[in-house]
């Protein structure tokens, strides 16, 4: 053993400086009570914003839930009228002429198509318009006599746009180089 390790002026780490009154047990006891009050404070916190989101969740899963079953009200309403108007025709069809039935099947086109456009449905026809990938589909391509190459001289089927979103393209024939 060296006698530095039993040197009396050598103070241990935990015992209290030189000179210092001893550590008041009452003022441990106060700033542990003020610990725990502030363990509690923030437990409290923690259970209820765990609970606001809980709510949340459960909220959002309610709303998502209804959207799902009742989404396609808005068009199921728009398209009632359309559905009234070909029971219509149909149960005239037998007394009406073809020009009457025409006429007819025109309004009720009419109707289904600002059915359409009030669920955010719109018509894409790209008659006359230069072709474009992204929302046509070439059925063909035909030599052009006066069109421009990659025009669309026909559409074959129309295409539908949701809000933006291609919901089924224009199918079309395009005019191709000349003698082609």
């Amino acid at each position: 053993m060296n006698a530095s390790d039993h040197d009396p002026t050598q103070r241990h780490p935990d015992a209290a400086p030189a000179g210092d009154p001893k550590p008041d047990p009452a003022d441990f006891e106060a700033r542990l009570a003020e610990a725990e009050a502030r363990v509690v404070a923030q437990r409290e916190a923690y259970l209820r914003a765990a609970a606001d989101l809980e709510n949340v969740r459960r909220r959002a899963a309610r709303e998502v839930a209804g959207a799902r079953q009742f989404g396609a009200e808005k068009l199921a309403t728009a398209l009632l009228p359309v559905l009234d108007s070909l029971e219509l025709g149909l149960s005239n069809s037998e007394r009406a002429d073809a020009a009457t039935l025409v006429e007819g099947q025109r309004a009720t086109l009419k109707l289904l198509l600002k059915a359409l456009e009030e669920a955010g449905i719109t018509e894409l026809d790209p008659q006359g318009e230069a072709f474009n990938p992204e929302l046509h589909e070439a059925m063909a391509v035909q030599p052009a006599t006066s069109e421009a190459p990659d025009t669309v001289v026909n559409v074959v089927q129309k295409g539908y746009v949701l809000n933006g979103r291609l919901l089924r393209p224009a199918r079309v024939i395009v005019a191709g180089p000349a003698g082609a």
